[in-house]
């Protein structure tokens, strides 16, 4: 059965954030998490790293990087993980401060389909394709990055911790993978933190704050490639870390 003809989810409303740290502090937080969460169970053969892999979208005026209007409460990408044969197209949504994901898995043939005119309705990333046509969104940057991810339960449901690092970019000119090594480096002596849940924050990720005092930042792995790699002029508000889905 292809993985697209029944593979769809929506992911419910929840909080995240974010911290920017440098990589001898983020394997100090690896071993707290490792201590006391368990592994992601869509890791690989049990472990909690993998790598990631993402297209992202935004318009020729680059509507997205700069947070125009309805542009700068949505995200549009085709996700892949470690180097299999099918990808999500995902959209991250962000409402009130709460964030929300709809996604479809698909096959990496089935992307040309992104390609057409017009999308076929028996597909079933149909809707995410007439979202492409509709908002003019088209493949600005492809963002790969290695990730640890634990996972854990609170009374108001699933939490989740994740340490991203080796952060490469490249510009793109189609929806099609790179797998080039002529990506740019971003944040290498750094690594992102993030922390998922739902409201309020959790004991143990207030307990990882204040252990590590570390405090949370606007972060856009997006907005941060686009800008190193100068695909997008600089935001005049914003430094050049600043604003990460």
């Amino acid at each position: 059965m292809s993985p697209s003809t029944e593979s769809r989810e929506n992911r419910d409303l929840a909080t995240e954030i974010k911290f920017l740290v440098p990589k001898p502090l983020a394997e100090q937080i690896r071993v707290w998490a490792r201590q006391r969460l368990e592994p992601d169970p869509n890791g690989k053969d049990g472990r909690d790293l993998y790598e990631i892999t993402s297209l992202y979208m935004d318009t020729a005026d680059f509507d997205v990087f700069h947070r125009r209007g309805s542009y700068g409460r949505s995200k549009f990408r085709v996700r892949r993980y470690n180097s299999g044969p099918v990808a999500f197209l995902e959209r991250k949504l962000k409402t009130r401060g709460l964030v929300s994901k709809r996604r479809s898995l698909v096959t990496l043939e089935e992307l040309a389909r992104l390609s057409a005119p017009q999308p076929d309705r028996s597909w079933l990333g149909a809707w995410y394709h007439e979202r492409l046509l509709l908002r003019k969104l088209q493949p600005i940057c492809q963002i790969s990055y290695h990730r640890m991810a634990r996972v854990g339960i609170c009374p108001t449901g699933l939490i989740r911790l994740t340490v991203d690092e080796n952060l490469r970019a490249w510009p793109l000119a189609s929806l099609q993978f790179r797998e080039d090594d002529q990506a740019f480096g971003l944040l290498t002596d750094q690594a992102i933190i993030e922390l998922k849940y739902r409201e309020p924050l959790p004991a143990l990720f207030k307990e990882l704050a204040e252990t590590f005092s570390i405090k949370p930042q606007a972060l856009s792995k997006y907005r941060l490639a686009a800008r190193s790699l100068g695909l997008a002029p600089e935001l005049t508000d914003q430094a050049p870390t600043a604003a990460v889905a």
